[in-house]
């Protein structure tokens, strides 16, 4: 379950709805955000091309994307249509649907923590959250990041800051951008494979002094991968050019020739 603020959708809002009944000449679904309202969706909204069967495209109780095209507030009909959502409206739907999911159950959790309904907990949390970050669920990455700082700024009432903050760093997963590097290092000496792990063993020592994640290994010596993730992407190739510089360096001093390139950044 998901809440909005409004009673009804707009016309050209994209809706997640769920189809209910089936007829020759269209299908009744309820809009899975706006407390199940019925919409109407016609046959000649459902596909661009020619269909014979209703019924091959679309099933009782299936989840479909559609945008609104019609709204009758005075008398409650709103009419839906699926051929006039393009791919990409889809895909971001659903995107926002999942999130929109997630914020609602993490919201609902804490609401039943302090026992108060879970309308509550959109008043005085969540709708706080997105008039601020425009999405409830960014909302609650930024708490996950910030901790209280996040929740002053919006005026969230004090009695919610510790239960929002441990659901909300339980829940929701930190994105990491990864940057990697690849190098090749040679040696000619006696003692070349163990000043080789010395040098390799450098950019974990640097991840680790500044708590980052960092990987390194092999793909067919002289040649070597670094990966590091970090929550910033300009942070992480600053510290991967400091991590290259530091490893020329060593190698440098040690004999060893050296070479790198950044391969990946994502």
């Amino acid at each position: 379950m998901v809440l909005r603020r409004k009673n009804f959708p707009e016309v050209g809002d994209i809706v997640v709805a769920t189809v209910r009944e089936i007829f020759d000449f269209g299908a009744f679904t309820t809009l899975d955000e706006y407390n199940n309202i019925k919409a109407y969706l016609p046959w000649s909204e459902i596909s661009t091309k020619w269909i014979k069967n209703i019924r091959d495209l679309i099933k009782e109780n299936q989840k479909i994307i559609a945008k609104v095209i019609r709204v009758d507030n005075s008398k409650g009909n709103v009419d839906i249509s699926m051929k006039k959502v393009n791919e990409d409206e889809k895909r971001k739907k659903i995107i926002e649907w999942k999130r929109a999911q997630k914020a609602h159950k993490i919201l609902e959790v804490i609401a039943n923590k302090l026992n108060k309904p879970v309308t509550i907990a959109y008043n005085e949390v969540g709708w706080k959250l997105e008039d601020r970050y425009g999405e409830i669920m960014k909302g609650l990455e930024e708490i996950a990041k910030n901790g209280e700082i996040a929740l002053k700024e919006i005026g969230v009432p004090e009695q919610w800051w510790k239960l929002i903050i441990e659901e909300a760093r339980k829940h929701v997963e930190e994105k990491l951008y990864e940057v990697s590097a690849q190098i090749t290092l040679r040696s000619y000496s006696p003692n070349g494979i163990e000043l080789i792990k010395k040098v390799l063993s450098l950019p974990i020592q640097i991840s680790s002094e500044k708590g980052i994640k960092c990987r390194v290994y092999t793909i067919g010596s002289p040649r070597y991968r670094i990966d590091i993730y970090y929550q910033d992407p300009k942070k992480a190739s600053e510290i991967m050019d400091e991590i290259i510089n530091e490893i020329k360096f060593l190698a440098d001093n040690l004999g060893l020739e050296f070479n790198a390139s950044k391969v990946k950044e994502k």
